[in-house]
C-alpha cells in the first residue's frame, strides 16, 4: 500500500491562503471583518439621531426637518452615514404620523397617555440609536415605517 495515503482527505489539504477548509471557520456575517469608520462617520450618524430632538421646538416638524437636512448634506460621504441618517428620518417621520394620532384620540382622552409614552419611546430610542452609532455600530429603531 501506499504510505503516503491519508485516512482523512482534508487533513493536509490547503488553500492559497494557507487555511485548510475543513477547519476554517465559516463565512458568516458575525466573523466577516467589518469596515473600520472613521470618527467623522460616528459624529455624524449621531448628529443625524440627535436631531430627532428638534421635536421639541415649536411647530413640531423639527424632528423631520433637521435630519432631513443633516441627511442631504453628508449622504453621499459615508455608507454609514447615509444608512443611518435615513434610518433617523424614517423614525421621526414614523415617530410624527404615531403623535399625531394620539394628538387626535386626545379628544377622547385615551390619547393623553399615549402621547406621554409616545414621548418616552422616542427620546429612549434615541438615546440608544446614539449609543449604538458612536460604537460604529448600524442601528434600526423598531416600529419603524421604512418610507425612504
Amino acid at each position: 500500500m501506499n504510505e503516503n495515503f491519508n485516512e482523512n482527505p482534508n487533513q493536509n489539504v490547503t488553500e492559497p491562503g494557507g487555511t485548510n477548509p475543513a477547519t476554517a471557520a465559516p463565512s458568516t456575517p458575525e466573523n466577516v471583518e467589518k469596515p473600520v469608520l472613521r470618527e467623522e462617520e460616528k459624529k455624524w450618524a449621531m448628529f443625524c439621531h440627535l436631531a430627532g430632538f428638534a421635536l421639541f421646538i415649536p411647530l413640531f416638524i423639527g424632528q423631520i426637518v433637521a435630519p432631513l437636512i443633516l441627511w442631504l448634506i453628508k449622504k453621499d460621504e459615508s455608507s454609514f452615514v447615509d444608512d443611518q441618517g435615513k434610518e433617523a428620518l424614517n423614525f421621526q417621520i414614523t415617530m410624527t404620523i404615531y403623535l399625531a394620532i394620539a394628538a387626535f384620540l386626545s379628544f377622547i382622552l385615551i390619547g393623553i397617555p399615549i402621547l406621554f409614552l409616545l414621548v418616552i419611546f422616542d427620546i429612549v430610542m434615541m438615546i440608544k440609536a446614539v449609543n449604538a452609532v458612536t460604537k460604529g455600530e448600524y442601528f434600526r429603531y423598531p416600529y419603524t415605517l421604512r418610507l425612504i
